[in-house]
């Protein structure tokens, strides 16, 4: 038996929670994880601009001293490469829809 595409799947849910849908706590997850690194790059004030890459998010920040690259990578990065104001967060395969929720909160 397979489990429909919005039902249930056996090892999601939260930990006090109801089971849920594997989409719905991928969404849930990567909006988390856009949060967390958001904070990282200094908060929303400081990103002036934002892209997603295959697995890099490419930012340009205001002041690239409010970057933390400890919060960073507590938010799942796997490094991040500094150029001056221009800010790479590499994350994985994560990295488009993480863009497009960061996006969403400018």
């Amino acid at each position: 038996m397979t489990a429909r595409e919005d039902g249930p799947t056996v090892g999601y849910r939260d930990k006090a929670g109801p089971w849920r849908a594997k989409r719905e706590v991928r969404e849930n997850h990567m909006a988390t994880k856009a949060e967390k690194i958001v904070a990282g790059l200094g908060g929303l004030d400081n990103i002036e601009e934002v892209e997603g890459c295959i697995t890099r998010l490419r930012t340009e920040v205001i002041d690239p001293s409010k970057v933390d690259e400890v919060a960073l990578k507590a938010a799942g990065a796997h490094g991040v490469v500094k150029m001056g104001t221009a800010i790479q967060v590499v994350i994985g395969t994560d990295a488009d829809p993480i863009a497009a929720d960061i996006e969403d909160m400018m």
